[in-house]
């Protein structure tokens, strides 16, 4: 492996797509340690973009089969493909010998997830998630809160990722085809369910309202679900393209105080406008005007509570986190296992939603 002697991992993207040219190939390409070395796209057009973002020393291949007949001259395949190519495509680079980052979410069921990460496991290579949400300001910001102890007992988690889109866009993630793994529900659904996961614990039951709302849309496009973990904690999760006014992005409720944020972590904005991360001190930094508020008592939007600094978001870790892995044995930032739990939770409301029913993990 190049890592190991000393030089930079070398980095095989599997395509080119919003995934692959907003976030993993410049995280990639500005995480030390690893250079991004093979896009995997047939598009003349997204060729052109990505060499003249990463330099004529950029190699391409047009398949997946074509990038892992090389498999010897890479370190670590990436993969940013529609959701319903990610098993496929993690099990043959597994088999050729590559660890693997897959974008969320890793595969269309908790079952397939699980045997992903047997297959890892049995073969001695990392199988990271790209949840990049966990490095979200906001949610950092809420992880500092809970470890001083500001929020008292949390007792319940509202968390939105909420658009207003009243027309369908089209697309695999709007298509109708269950294959296609699309709708919200798995698409922002899987960041929520992470955040909430990784906060307060495993679910013990789920309960879901799913609907198609917008003429010509053909999968769920406005679904809440809430989770009652084993802990006691109740989150309420939105995700929605039909929001005609947004609620807050957080509102922590606890025996002591609640935190409220409003707005999205400025880390997406800026990459889709070109920004890098290194490029500037600032980055991830989040304007005064911008924080959430913590306080009981009064609402945050008349005076009430205090402003929380928001600690600034940080997506550059995960990828330097999965460097330190590969490289030196450090912890997988975001395991299979973790991302199985998280379909388990998926899977579960959307039976709640077809079937009316809370679901009993």
């Amino acid at each position: 492996m190049t890592g190991m002697t000393g030089t930079p991992l070398r980095v095989g993207l599997v395509g080119y797509g919003l995934a692959g040219s907003v976030f993993h190939a410049p995280l990639i390409a500005t995480t030390e340690g690893l250079a991004l070395d093979t896009v995997v796209t047939s598009h003349p057009e997204r060729q052109a973009q990505a060499r003249a973002e990463f330099g004529d020393g950029l190699r391409f291949a047009a398949t997946p089969d074509e990038l892992l007949a090389r498999a010897d001259e890479l370190d670590l395949i990436v993969i940013a493909t529609p959701n319903k190519t990610h098993v496929p495509i993690a099990t043959a680079a597994l088999k050729a010998g590559l660890p693997v980052v897959v974008d969320k979410p890793i595969a269309g069921t908790a079952a397939e997830a699980r045997e992903l990460a047997a297959l890892a496991d049995e073969r001695g290579l990392l199988l990271s998630v790209f949840q990049n949400r966990r490095w979200d300001n906001d949610f950092l910001t809420l992880r500092k809160l809970l470890a001083e102890g500001e929020l008292g007992d949390v007792w319940r988690f509202e968390s939105r990722f909420e658009r207003w889109r009243p027309q369908p866009k089209g697309g695999w993630r709007e298509s109708g085809d269950p294959a296609e793994i699309g709708g919200l529900l798995y698409d922002l659904g899987s960041h929520l369910v992470d955040q909430a996961l990784v906060l307060f614990g495993p679910a013990a039951s789920v309960y879901a309202e799913s609907d198609i709302r917008r003429p010509g849309a053909l999968t769920d496009d406005d679904t809440f679900f809430a989770i009652t973990h084993t802990s006691g904690v109740r989150s309420h999760l939105y995700v929605s393209a039909t929001t005609a006014q947004l609620g807050p992005r957080l509102r922590v409720l606890g025996s002591q105080a609640g935190y409220v944020k409003y707005g999205l972590d400025p880390q997406e904005a800026d990459l889709r406008e070109g920004k890098r991360p290194g490029a500037t001190a600032e980055w991830g930094i989040e304007p005064e005007a911008l924080w959430g508020r913590v306080g009981s008592g009064e609402s945050p939007l008349t005076g009430g509570g205090r402003p929380e600094p928001t600690v600034p978001g940080a997506y550059p870790a995960y990828y330097a986190a999965v460097a330190a892995a590969i490289r030196d044995g450090g912890p997988n930032p975001v395991t299979a296992h973790e991302a199985a739990a998280a379909l388990d939770v998926l899977e579960a409301a959307r039976r709640s939603a077809h079937e009316g029913v809370v679901v009993t993990l």
